[in-house]
């Protein structure tokens, strides 16, 4: 049925001309399909990931891009946050490196734990 469908809107006129209203109609329907499950849902998670960079605060345990553990200890003017990976042992780290999705993970894993006591 969908071979007729497209059968028709392509090739409508005279002597199997193909159709050019037709085949608009089709990369424009592509074009809808790759903005609603492609662009997006990345629009949106970069969004989160922005507004979760933003939000991170002193004190907070996350991790990064690189699976690196710590705990926040100052926010610096320039972007960049000053991790604590281990007790006085820091390190500098561009905020933008902070794993939104790694860090969740982790703070689900504790409140896990958390709750077990």
């Amino acid at each position: 049925m969908h071979l007729n469908l497209m059968n028709t809107l392509l090739m409508a006129g005279q002597g199997g001309q193909p159709n050019p209203m037709g085949t608009l109609i089709l990369i424009g329907g592509m074009i809808v399909v790759m903005w609603l499950f492609m662009i997006r849902p990345q629009a949106k998670k970069a969004k989160q990931q922005k507004q979760f960079n933003q939000d991170i605060q002193k004190g907070d345990r996350i991790v990064t891009i690189a699976g690196i553990h710590g705990r926040i200890n100052k926010i610096n003017e320039d972007d960049t946050i000053q991790l604590e990976v281990s007790p006085g042992s820091y390190m500098t780290i561009e905020r933008s490196a902070v794993s939104m999705d790694y860090t969740q993970a982790l703070q689900k894993r504790s409140q896990g734990t958390a709750d077990k006591k």
